[in-house]
């Protein structure tokens, strides 16, 4: 298991947090995801055999938020 930080702009609020967090579970390797609202900082606790950065970012960014 690997641990990533990705940095989310756009989330403001609950509703934003539980979009991103279901987004980036529903994806097969993604173990635990950690959103930090405050900071726009995501931590995503995955299996690098099964799922990578870019899948993280799309489903990211198809809910409308940007990873930088």
């Amino acid at each position: 298991m690997q641990t990533k930080t990705l940095d989310v702009k756009g989330m403001t609020c609950g509703h934003c947090k539980m979009s991103v967090e279901s987004a980036l579970k529903g994806l097969d390797g993604v173990a635990t995801v950690e959103v930090d609202l405050s900071n726009g900082k995501v931590e995503v606790t995955y299996n690098e055999a099964k799922v990578s950065f870019e899948n993280m970012k799309e489903v990211v960014e198809d809910q409308g938020y940007d990873v930088v």
